[in-house]
């Protein structure tokens, strides 16, 4: 009876090492091309101009309609390089990064997981609708609640380049405080994300089991590429029909999302929480909060409500928990979507003492 030939050893180690480097080969040139690269040739321009461009909200068209349109043929045109990025990342990270390594590192459902989480997500500056389906991928590997949540915050609120254009634009009092604000939400609302999830978390046991058997087999036996197809089809599938709507559906609502600003939207705890909401549910590209934060200062607006918009608009958006109604259940998604804005009412409270 004739077996299969096996690799010698040492070549079953070189073998298990050369798809994680190339997830991280791919990984390494996407963002340089989408956003190292243009983020530091922007932040010339911050400095030089203590400006990153106009408000994505400015001259809105009155016609929902013509406002879904126009504002959805701006925002993809901002995003596109990026969310293909996402998508491909979120795919290859099932099929080229050993289970049981995302798991040593992503999988406990605690502190450190959750720490990890957030740091990873530093290098990647991605939009929240973006790191969606890197995300998507990572809780389809089982990396636990905590650390997926931080992932998928950290990118958008800790985003180096965003904290640089920020103190060149608004001033570094404002990137202290989005700072501080930005750790608290990271790290805070993804542990209590994850404790609301307990009874989802994958068991220590299980845990054990793959670290201690190795990656997971090929799951059908397929060549690479048929699995990775499937997998990068799986995601699109889930992630994208649904954002496209999305985005039109907010484009149409920021008529009446966005009041006309004036100098009678002070300090009120009414508008600190209004905008805590609008900029929790709304959708807009990296950095985007930044000009807009900035046009409505020059406006008016107190900077309660503008700090409150600062901290909200990037973090999570309709459009992303949408993306990830299959990754997380209902109960995470809507802590996380209330502690978002409880998060960015205080931020503006505490704008309002300090700055």
């Amino acid at each position: 009876m004739n077996s299969s030939p096996s690799l010698p050893p040492a070549s079953r180690g070189t073998s298990a090492w050369l798809k994680p480097l190339l997830f991280v080969l791919v990984a390494a040139i996407g963002l340089y091309y989408v956003k190292w690269s243009p983020y530091y040739l922007k932040s010339f321009v911050a400095a030089d101009k203590h400006s990153i461009g106009a408000s994505i909200l400015a001259n809105a068209p009155t016609a929902p309609w013509s406002a879904a349109l126009d504002y959805a043929g701006v925002y993809f045109l901002a995003i596109w390089k990026a969310a293909v990025l996402g998508v491909l990342l979120g795919s290859l990270v099932q099929v080229l990064v050993p289970r049981d390594w995302l798991l040593r590192v992503f999988g406990q459902a605690g502190l450190g997981s959750t720490l990890r989480g957030g740091l990873f997500a530093l290098p990647g500056m991605m939009c929240s609708c973006c790191a969606a389906p890197v995300v998507a991928g990572m809780r389809r590997q089982q990396v636990s609640v905590g650390a997926a949540l931080a992932f998928w915050i950290a990118n958008p609120v800790l985003n180096p380049a965003t904290l640089v254009f920020m103190g060149f634009v608004l001033g570094w009092d404002f990137a202290a405080l989005r700072v501080v604000a930005g750790v608290l939400l990271v790290v805070g609302v993804s542990l209590i994300a994850q404790r609301v999830a307990q009874a989802d978390a994958l068991p220590q046991a299980a845990l054990d089991a793959v670290s201690a058997a190795g990656d997971l087999p090929a799951e059908d036996g397929r060549p690479f590429l048929l699995r990775w197809g499937a997998k990068l089809w799986q995601l699109f599938w889930t992630t994208m029909p649904v954002y496209l709507v999305a985005v039109l559906a907010l484009g149409a609502a920021r008529v009446w999302l966005f009041p006309q600003v004036d100098a009678a939207m002070g300090n009120s705890l009414g508008w600190i929480v209004a905008l805590a909401v609008v900029g929790t549910l709304f959708v807009i590209p990296t950095a985007a909060e930044i000009p807009i934060v900035q046009s409505m200062l020059s406006l008016g607006m107190g900077v309660g409500p503008a700090v409150a918009l600062l901290m909200t608009l990037p973090s999570i958006s309709l459009p992303s928990l949408l993306m990830l109604r299959q990754s997380f259940t209902p109960k995470v998604l809507t802590t996380v979507t209330l502690l978002t804005m409880a998060i960015g009412a205080a931020s503006g409270l505490v704008a309002v003492v300090l700055l």
